[in-house]
């Protein structure tokens, strides 16, 4: 494709999921934890952006963004937070890293976050995805403009189906992300869950509120006899691209070996991958395999029954 039709082609797709293509001003990052707002500023600044950071209270470590401008602030304090960046004058802006969804009573909003929350409306009582997405509106109608990761970072998702490692899935196993995926299709239509565990054609665990690693620790222990089981991580059916991506990484790989599973299923450009080649280290370090799927495609599709 030429050049020139492929920058027609991003800015359609930035145009119908309502973003503007960053213009390499200031960016700013709402940091949860774990690497993945650390890998993001970095990033930003090493492509020359300036970048401004507000360190979520309880999730992310303030001494990871002192090379930038920083601000801490607890969950509640949106309003805090929104004027901040402002001043800063912050267009573009990503939500990366892990945040746990607290009550609304804990939440404590500020003034500013109590004048949003109405527009949030019933969507804070749904669903993740539906909550996020909600989220992700009402930034844009204060004026900001939420970006995918992945507008920030180069070689974050895999591009195209494929098994990453030497390790490979034989039919067992193939036939057990077949059904992940047959759940997580029904679970994600319900907004729940990017994850599950399969072994042998059961269903292990599913990924609700309690994260990824409380997940994998929990399906060790119900592991059966026998050839060990897989882990599949792939977006909710419809979920907006820009916040809450399914996330992977070399503690994933730990986690998943710890488990007693033999293998990893992520989604083609929908799961992200912190510290690829690391990850992908781990994962033949452990005899662990990584294959990148299509979940669309027909060769996974699976009934119901």
């Amino acid at each position: 494709m030429p050049a020139a039709d492929s920058g027609s082609a991003a800015a359609q797709f930035l145009a119908r999921v309502g973003a503007r293509p960053p213009v390499g001003g200031p960016l700013g990052i709402i940091a949860g934890g774990g690497l993945l707002p650390q890998r993001a500023a970095a990033s930003a600044a090493a492509a020359g952006r300036p970048v401004h950071v507000v360190v979520l209270e309880g999730y992310a470590q303030p001494a990871d963004f002192s090379a930038y401008p920083s601000i801490t602030c607890r969950l509640g304090a949106a309003g805090r937070m929104l004027d901040w960046l402002r001043a800063a004058k912050v267009k573009d802006l990503i939500l990366a890293g892990k945040v746990s969804r607290p009550s609304f009573l804990s939440l404590r909003p500020d003034a500013g976050a109590a004048r949003l929350l109405p527009r949030i409306g019933m969507k804070a009582f749904g669903g993740d995805d539906s909550l996020l997405t909600a989220v992700v509106r009402v930034l844009r109608e204060e004026g900001f403009n939420p970006l995918e990761a992945r507008q920030v970072l180069n070689e974050i998702m895999v591009d195209k189906p494929g098994v990453l490692t030497s390790t490979q899935p034989d039919e067992q196993a193939l036939t057990d992300i077949r059904r992940g995926l047959f759940v997580l299709r029904v679970m994600g239509a319900a907004d729940v869950g990017q994850g599950a565990v399969v072994q042998q054609g059961l269903v292990l665990a599913v990924e609700a509120i309690e994260g990824t690693d409380a997940m994998l620790a929990r399906a060790g222990t119900l592991q059966r006899e026998g050839p060990g089981g897989v882990f599949v991580k792939v977006m909710k059916p419809g979920q907006d691209r820009r916040a809450d991506l399914p996330v992977i990484g070399p503690d994933t790989v730990a986690a998943v070996a710890a488990a007693g599973l033999r293998g990893i299923a992520i989604q083609v450009d929908g799961t992200i991958i912190i510290d690829r080649a690391a990850t992908v280290a781990a994962a033949e370090s452990a005899g662990i395999f990584l294959l990148a799927v299509d979940p669309f495609a027909p060769e996974w599709a699976e009934s119901a029954t």
